[in-house]
C-alpha cells in the first residue's frame, strides 16, 4: 500500500459480549460496600484522643480499647499546652525541610531529649517512623551487606529493607535457631544487621533480645529494634525492650514513634551512635526530602517525655490494669496471646466471629477491632484489646463483662 492510498484499515475484530452470569452474582461487591458502610457506622464522632472516650451514635457511653495511646498522655493537660505553645511560637509548620530552613530550636531539643531518653549519642526526627524504617537501611547497608529480619516485623521494616541494596534473610518468628542459621550463611558479607520488632504489635509478644544480642555478638552483626510498641512503657522507666531485658548497651539502633505513647500525633525518630546520625542526615531520603515535624508536634512529644523522665507511675499504673485485664479474661475461658504487654489479643480464630464479636462489643460500649487475614495469619483471626494508663480498674471490669457477655452469646465461651 502506497503512502497516498485512501484504502480503509481492516476493522478490529468485535470482542464478545460478556456473558449475562457475570452480573448474576453481585454478592462480592455488595459485601465491600457493605463493610465500608459497618467501618462508617463505627466512626466516631470527635477525636479518640479524648484520654478513653470517644462519642458514637450508639446510645451508650464508649470505651476506647483500641487505641496506642498507652500513657494516656495525648489527653494530658500539660502535654496539650506545651503543643499550644510551639504553635504560637513556631506557626503551623516550617513550609520546608529539615536541611533548608525547617530546622528549629524545638527540633533540635527534641532530638537531644531522645537521646539522652534513650542513653544515645545522638538522634534524628522523621514526620514518622514509617520514614525512620524507610530511611535507614537504604542509606546504611551497601550490596556487600546483609540484614536479617523477623519474619513478623512490622510492614514499614519490610519495606524499609525491600528499598536497600543489601541481601535479604528472613528467620522464622522469635525463632533463635533459625536467625543463628542464617547469620552463619551471612558470614561471606561484609557487614551483617539484625533487624526486630522489640514488642509485635499483632500478638503483643517480645523479641527475645537477649539472645539476639548474644547470637549478634558470636557472628559479628549489628542489632537494630523498632520500638514503636515498647517506648514509653516497657522496661523500669519506659525506655523499651532493651530496657526490659537489661540489654541497652548491646542494642547499636534504635528506631521509634512519637505516635503512640509519647503523645500520639505523630512523628518518628533514629536514635543510635552520632556517626550513623550524621550519615542520616546526609543520605536518608524521607529526612531529606519531606516536610519538618510540625512544631505543636514536636512541643507535645518533648513535654511528654519530661513528664516520663520525671516519674515512672505512670508506667506502672499502665502494667497493672494491663495484668489485671489479662488475669481476668484468663480466667473467664479466653486465649490472650503475648505476656505482660498492653497489648493484648484475644484469639478466636474465626474472621466473620471476630468481626462480629467487635461490633457487639461495641454495642455495649466498648470499642474494639477484629484482626484477620490478611493482616494476621489465617485462622489466627482476633480481637486486639489496647490497654491504656487511663482506663481505671472499672474500665477494665466493664471490658472483660462485655467479652464474656458476647463471647457468650456467639458461642466462644461455654
Amino acid at each position: 500500500m502506497t503512502e497516498n492510498s485512501t484504502s480503509a484499515p481492516a476493522a478490529k475484530p468485535k470482542r464478545a459480549k460478556a456473558s449475562k452470569k457475570s452480573t448474576d452474582h453481585p454478592k462480592y461487591s455488595d459485601m465491600i460496600v457493605a463493610a465500608i458502610q459497618a467501618e462508617k457506622n463505627r466512626a466516631g464522632s470527635s477525636r479518640q484522643s479524648i484520654q478513653k472516650y470517644i462519642k458514637s451514635h450508639y446510645k451508650v457511653g464508649i470505651l476506647n480499647f483500641c487505641a496506642n495511646n498507652y500513657l494516656g498522655l495525648s489527653s494530658h493537660p500539660e502535654v496539650i499546652q506545651a503543643g499550644l505553645q510551639a504553635l504560637e511560637e513556631f506557626g503551623a509548620g516550617l513550609s520546608s525541610t529539615r536541611f533548608i530552613c525547617g530546622t528549629q530550636s524545638i527540633h533540635k531539643d527534641l532530638e537531644a531529649k531522645i537521646a539522652r531518653f534513650h542513653q544515645r549519642e545522638d538522634a534524628i526526627l522523621y514526620p514518622s517512623c514509617f520514614d525512620a524504617n524507610a530511611g535507614l537501611f537504604e542509606a546504611l547497608l551497601t550490596p556487600q551487606d546483609a540484614v536479617l529480619s523477623d519474619e513478623l516485623n512490622h510492614a514499614s521494616i519490610i519495606d524499609g529493607i525491600r528499598l536497600c541494596k543489601a541481601h535479604k534473610y528472613r528467620y522464622r518468628h522469635l525463632d533463635m535457631a533459625d536467625l543463628e542459621a542464617k547469620l552463619q550463611e551471612a558470614q561471606k558479607h561484609r557487614l551483617r544487621l539484625v533487624a526486630t520488632d522489640g514488642a509485635f504489635s499483632m500478638d503483643g509478644d517480645i523479641a527475645p533480645l537477649q539472645e539476639i544480642c548474644h547470637l549478634a555478638s558470636r557472628y559479628g552483626a549489628l542489632v537494630f529494634v523498632d520500638e514503636c510498641h515498647a517506648t514509653g512503657f516497657l522496661g523500669a522507666t519506659g525506655r523499651g525492650t532493651d530496657e526490659l531485658l537489661g540489654v541497652a548497651d548491646q542494642v547499636t539502633i534504635i528506631n521509634s514513634t512519637l505516635g503512640k505513647a509519647l503523645g500520639g500525633a505523630s512523628g518518628g525518630y533514629t536514635t543510635g551512635p552520632e556517626p550513623l546520625v550524621s550519615l542520616l542526615r546526609q543520605r536518608a531520603r524521607p529526612y531529606l526530602f519531606s516536610n519538618s515535624l510540625p512544631p505543636a508536634v514536636a512541643g507535645c512529644a518533648s513535654k511528654a517525655l519530661d513528664l516520663l523522665m520525671e516519674s515512672n507511675a505512670i508506667v506502672q499504673s499502665m502494667a497493672a490494669k494491663t495484668q489485671r485485664f489479662r488475669r481476668k479474661m484468663k480466667a473467664a475461658g479466653f486465649t490472650i496471646l503475648g505476656a505482660n504487654h498492653p497489648i493484648c489479643p484475644v484469639m478466636l480464630g474465626d474472621a466473620r466471629l471476630a468481626s462480629c464479636m467487635a461490633d457487639d462489643m461495641l454495642k455495649r460500649g466498648i470499642f474494639v477491632i477484629g484482626f484477620s487475614y490478611p493482616v494476621v495469619p489465617k485462622n489466627k483471626a482476633r480481637i486486639r484489646v489496647q490497654i491504656s494508663a487511663v482506663h481505671s480498674e472499672e474500665d477494665i471490669d466493664r471490658c472483660v463483662e462485655a467479652f464474656v457477655e458476647v463471647g457468650r452469646l456467639h458461642g466462644a465461651l461455654p
